[in-house]
């Protein structure tokens, strides 16, 4: 119960920093709480193998990086880094997700109409699981 309200409340600190036009202390205790949160949910030893696991060295680097870029105090840069590193993170996670959201009435029919139904099908067509 813990872990998801850090994580709930990190989540929120990072959308309303980046609402904010990248406010860097928002920023900086979204990404700690987001971390601690991710932590306590899984453990702190699952959480270690997540991130460094052998193929996800590059995008543990860029996430971890990113974090450490926004503490330092370029947000914009380190956000970008976050990103791009949480994409490649958790790419094995999308298929599943897409195919959870295509079941929900309002979303899967958003997710169905055709500029967007291509776009997402080739994000869920990632073949790295987990």
């Amino acid at each position: 119960e813990i872990g998801m309200g850090l994580t709930g409340f990190g989540v929120f600190f990072l959308f309303f920093g980046m609402i904010l036009f990248f406010d860097k202390a928002l920023l900086a205790i979204g990404n700690v709480l987001f971390v601690a949160g991710l932590a306590f949910v899984i453990g702190l030893e699952r959480t270690f193998r997540f991130f460094f696991q052998k193929h996800k060295m590059k995008a543990t680097g860029f996430f971890l990086g990113g974090v450490l870029i926004v503490l330092i105090g370029w947000p914009l840069i380190g956000m970008i880094l976050e990103i791009y590193g949480f994409f490649l993170l958790f790419r094995g996670f999308f298929p599943v997700v897409i195919g959870f959201i295509r079941r929900v009435p309002v979303l899967g029919s958003l997710l169905n109409l055709p500029g967007i139904s291509s776009l997402v099908d080739k994000v869920g067509e990632s073949n790295n699981m987990v």
